[in-house]
């Protein structure tokens, strides 16, 4: 059980405690017993340790992020609420109606419109790569992509408030935005047209990345070249040292967060030498969960879901551009991004890595915390030695 070594937001933890360093809670603990002196190994040194990976499990701010947000009151959606089966009969019955309503009345009307839009965006985007570059090629993609979006938008009825659209990403630079769910894109893209960044998949949704790329200059990578940063790297510098170019959009978490915090910001977009733009979404669970747990659920499931709740209400925030300044790092200029858009969404601003939600947690951290020990019993043992 790891704990990190700072605790900014202790204060809104469970458990209340002011931080202290491992020394001073070690004499804490051998106060009352026999052993009072830190040059060698005690028994009672376990407690320590017992008890803070107890705090790490009641205080854990990780992996609640990779699960649905909790409701204070059930919203009549059966997913948000599995351990209620009868409350009162009212109650049910306009459960019922509800399930009628989203199931038989609105949800065929949705996946009309998606097929509607999914359609039109592959038929017209291949229609207009037959068109020579230029500015007519341009502003037909923007205005086919711009449509399509829409439709899809519709299909979720997605009731979206946008907010500082003077602050909207320009062309060449890179929009980063905290990221929920695979909705988030055409969330942001049915208010203006962005360059996509992703790996080149088969089926349905390879048919749709070969089409666009036609219309638009979309940056696609084959599986082997993705865990290639240099080729990354040397793709999106070349697209945003073209001012001609859409603005790039990318979601530095790397998966999907439950939109109740925003965790670490990968650097490689950041390393490159080009202007911000950061974007926070915050949905409403309320009247339906955006969030996608795709540990459970498919694509397709989840789409469903999406398509069978009520609507889909989210707000976005357009913040100023940000430029990395002078002495520093892509690290530090990534999680001063993160911490703007955690500010303007009212998030939760987490260090931790969005990859424990498939990965364990990698042994540097666990050595860390045996290093730290070590340290404090050979270092009092050897400043008697000197003595």
């Amino acid at each position: 059980l790891i704990t990190p070594q700072t605790d900014k937001n202790h204060s809104n933890r469970i458990i209340a405690k002011e931080p202290t360093s491992l020394e001073e809670e070690l004499k804490e603990i051998r106060r009352s017993g026999s052993s009072r002196d830190l040059n060698e190994f005690a028994m009672s040194d376990i407690f320590y340790f017992c008890r803070r990976g107890v705090e790490s499990i009641v205080d854990d701010e990780v992996t609640k992020r990779f699960t649905a947000e909790e409701l204070e009151s059930w919203n009549l959606l059966t997913r948000s609420n599995y351990n209620v089966q009868h409350i009162s009969t009212r109650l049910t019955v306009l459960w019922g109606l509800g399930v009628v309503i989203r199931y038989c009345f609105l949800l065929p009307l949705r996946l009309t419109l998606a097929i509607t839009g999914v359609t039109l965006l592959v038929v017209f985007t291949t229609i207009i790569g037959f068109l020579p570059n230029g500015r007519m090629k341009n502003f037909l993609s923007e205005k086919v992509h711009l449509m399509c979006y829409r439709i899809c938008v519709r299909a979720l009825t997605a009731i979206i408030t946008y907010h500082h659209s003077e602050n909207k990403p320009k062309n060449g630079g890179i929009c980063v935005a905290n990221h929920t769910s695979p909705i988030d894109v055409i969330i942001l893209a049915s208010d203006g047209c962005y360059a996509m960044v992703g790996q080149i998949h088969g089926g349905l949704m390879g048919v749709i990345q070969r089409s666009m790329v036609k219309a638009c200059p979309h940056i696609w990578f084959e599986r082997s070249e993705v865990k290639d940063r240099h080729l990354v790297a040397k793709r999106l510098s070349d697209h945003v040292e073209d001012k001609s170019k859409l603005p790039i959009l990318i979601f530095p978490e790397g998966t999907c967060i439950n939109n109740t915090s925003v965790m670490m910001f990968k650097k490689g977009s950041f390393e490159i030498a080009s202007t911000i733009y950061p974007v926070a979404i915050k949905y409403d669970p309320r009247f339906g969960d955006a969030f996608w747990n795709s540990s459970k659920f498919g694509m397709v499931n989840y789409l469903l879901h999406m398509m069978s709740s009520w609507a889909i209400v989210c707000s976005v925030w357009y913040l100023p551009p940000m430029n990395r300044q002078e002495g520093e790092d892509a690290v530090q200029f990534a999680n001063r991004v993160k911490a703007a858009i955690a500010r303007q969404g009212g998030l939760v601003d987490l260090l931790w890595d969005g990859g424990l939600k498939r990965s364990k947690v990698k042994e540097t951290f666990k050595e860390e915390q045996q290093k730290l020990y070590s340290r404090i019993l050979v270092g009092t043992h050897e400043d008697r030695s000197r003595s």
